[in-house]
């Protein structure tokens, strides 16, 4: 699958990802109050204004990009009606020969980490047939539950020929309260009493030991060692999730996970800018796809691109996606 999403990438010269993340905030008001009518103030509303808002930005945008990126909560919000929304939303992007990355952060013990891989990129079997639910290409998979949570997402990928990418290093403002912390493997010092850094309050493990090191990299190390036995190509079907938001650590990704697709958050709308970008690539300028979520899905609402209006809200995400992809060639 890796292989496919660079075919795409190359075809189109464009290393992003449209993040379709609908808020009803972000949708313009006729195209609620059209459900509205319809549907009346309801779940359903809700959903048919998240698909319609979400059709109208993949038709002014799929011939620009590889990918989209559909955020899975946003949908569930509104229940089965939301979900409803998402399954049109993949479906509809899949004809339109788009990559689909679920946005779903999936990561449990083993009999449910292989039911929800089975649901988002296996398949289950019903009597005598083989179906599969909500058909992404690719998922985000959070590991820390350890490997038996994410064993059955790399299996699926071998199954199937999918994908997945596990988050090591988000872009969020307090992920350095756990990721960043120092820890030590298994060639590293180890704390003679465990029992008596659990009762000591406030102090980080890695403050305890010698030799440690951030808890990202561990995690990195571990993508290498699932995504080993997953390669298509050059790069395996098992990539990482780093943040734009944190460069200097990106870089040291990008050299600890040399055969790793990173998928990049954070452009955008949480800061991240294309002078960031460059440590995330790979000399060839592959090895990296970069996401914009609300900066691409809400342009209209900013003051660039204000003069789209409400009714051109779909060629205002149009031009965002023009202006990410140059800004993101520049770094070339």
């Amino acid at each position: 699958m890796i292989s496919n999403l660079i075919n795409k990438i190359k075809e189109k010269d464009a290393p992003v990802v449209v993040g379709l993340d609908p808020m009803l905030s972000y949708i313009p008001s006729f195209i609620i109050d059209k459900a509205i009518s319809e549907y009346r103030e309801t779940l359903e509303a809700a959903g048919e204004a998240v698909w319609q808002y979400n059709k109208a930005i993949v038709d002014a945008v799929y011939d620009l990009i590889p990918a989209v990126k559909p955020q899975i909560a946003m949908y569930e919000q509104f229940g089965i009606p939301g979900l409803i929304a998402f399954d049109k939303t993949v479906n509809y992007c899949r004809e339109k020969g788009l990559v689909v990355i679920g946005d779903i952060k999936r990561g449990d013990i083993g009999s449910t980490s292989e039911a929800y891989a089975n649901g988002h990129i296996g398949s289950v079997t019903v009597g005598g047939t083989e179906l599969s639910g909500f058909k992404e290409d690719m998922v985000t998979v959070n590991p820390y539950l350890g490997t038996d949570g994410v064993k059955p997402f790399v299996d699926a990928c071998k199954k199937h020929d999918k994908g997945i990418f596990v988050l090591v290093k988000t872009s969020n403002p307090s992920s350095g309260e756990f990721q960043d912390r120092l820890v030590s493997d298994a060639s590293g010092d180890e704390i003679d009493d465990v029992g008596d850094v659990a009762a000591l309050d406030g102090v980080a493990l890695g403050d305890l030991t010698r030799g440690g090191k951030p808890l990202y990299e561990l995690v990195a190390d571990k993508v290498n060692e699932w995504g080993s036995d997953c390669m298509d190509g050059d790069y395996s079907n098992v990539g990482a999730v780093v943040g734009a938001t944190y460069p200097e650590m990106g870089a040291k990704l990008r050299k600890l996970m040399p055969h790793t697709y990173i998928l990049v958050p954070g452009y955008g709308a949480q800061g991240g800018t294309a002078d960031t970008l460059r440590p995330y690539f790979n000399d060839d300028g592959l090895g990296a796809i970069v996401n914009s979520s609300r900066g691409i899905i809400c342009a209209y609402k900013q003051d660039k691109y204000s003069g789209f209006g409400d009714a051109g809200f779909a060629d205002a995400s149009r031009q965002a996606v023009v202006d990410m992809i140059d800004d993101i060639r520049s770094i070339f």
